[in-house]
């Protein structure tokens, strides 16, 4: 398979290096119009480390324009690593090129904006996933088998966690501008957000707390109403201080055990059953990026992998969001 690569960003090297790891894949093209970020490939950037590495550009036809890259070279699929508000356009450009799509979550910045993503899929009759990671991160996807097979009994309640500092690293500090990423609840919570949707389906209704710096919610905290009597719980947060590092953590309480992971302990994922003695559940080996894009790999290759996602509920998750965003803004209870 011939993969091309739009945006060279701290997401970009990490499909980069595992598109470059994938057997039968060659990455045949990379586009990115910012020649600074080519010339610094090699620092390191974002707040997981280890997840790119440096690649060599110069074997790869580069291009500055993804409609150039698109009528030029023959792929079978794009990656898609662009700031979010360029998400939509992009993806349908590559969709009405013929190409299947792998695009980086959060899928886009609007509900409108998601719809017409998924229109072209449907129009062009070509494959699109929203690289929602966490879905496929190794202890997350573990902790999703366990609640499914229902060996210790049904989620009594769930706290998610993801603590950072603000992602002023990133290229022109777009990240932290509200107009290209959606700010930290889009851009960072949104990976809670969308596994909580993952484990329970769609809440019936969202209330957020927040914490607002420089007209940005800054840290939320969020309660999500299922209609029963669960207690399921978020909370996303850039307010860290620069030595904090990064947090991702879940605390999920079982009828007959409690699931714990948190990235920052040693061990960092066990479970603690009501009888006998706790361990540490076996998980497949790599991250999420590299099990994401195995996954889609798989899928325009024509095979068959179970069903983790689909843009409808990467669409639904955004839904989510706003959700979050309307309720902490006005002091109440939203239904979705």
């Amino acid at each position: 398979m011939r993969i091309g690569i739009v945006g060279l960003g701290f997401m970009g090297r990490v499909h980069l290096a595992n598109w470059s790891r994938c057997q039968g894949v060659q990455v045949a093209a990379i586009c990115e119009k910012n020649a600074t970020v080519l010339k610094d490939m090699n620092k390191p950037v974002g707040n997981i480390g280890g997840s790119a590495t440096a690649v060599d550009l110069t074997r790869l036809h580069t291009y500055s324009d993804p409609v150039e890259m698109l009528r030029r070279e023959q792929l079978d699929a794009v990656s898609i690593a662009l700031p979010t508000h360029l998400h939509a356009a992009t993806s349908i450009q590559a969709l009405q090129a013929g190409v299947p799509v792998l695009c980086e979550k959060p899928m886009a910045l609007t509900i409108e904006q998601c719809r017409s993503m998924i229109a072209a899929a449907r129009q062009s009759g070509k494959y699109l996933m929203i690289g929602h990671c966490i879905r496929f991160w190794p202890e997350y996807a573990t902790a999703k088998k366990i609640i499914d097979d229902g060996q210790y009994g049904k989620v009594v309640s769930a706290a998610f966690r993801r603590i950072s500092t603000a992602p002023t690293w990133c290229q022109d500090n777009w990240l932290v501008d509200r107009q290209r990423s959606g700010g930290m609840v889009l851009d960072l919570h949104i990976h809670d957000t969308d596994f909580v949707h993952y484990l329970f389906g769609m809440p019936k209704a969202v209330c957020s707390h927040a914490a607002v710096r420089h007209n940005s919610i800054m840290h939320i905290h969020t309660q999500y109403d299922f209609g029963d009597s669960r207690a399921i719980t978020a909370e996303g947060s850039w307010l860290a201080a620069p030595s904090f590092g990064f947090e991702m953590s879940f605390n999920i309480m079982l009828e007959q055990a409690t699931l714990v992971y948190d990235c920052t302990r040693n061990p960092t994922f066990r479970l603690y059953p009501d009888e006998g003695e706790s361990f540490t559940p076996e998980i497949a080996p790599g991250d999420g990026y590299g099990h994401e894009i195995a996954h889609f790999a798989a899928k325009i290759q024509g095979k068959q992998p179970p069903e983790v996602l689909t843009p409808e509920q990467s669409m639904d998750s955004v839904q989510i969001i706003q959700a979050e965003q309307q309720s902490a803004v006005e002091g109440r209870r939203v239904s979705l």
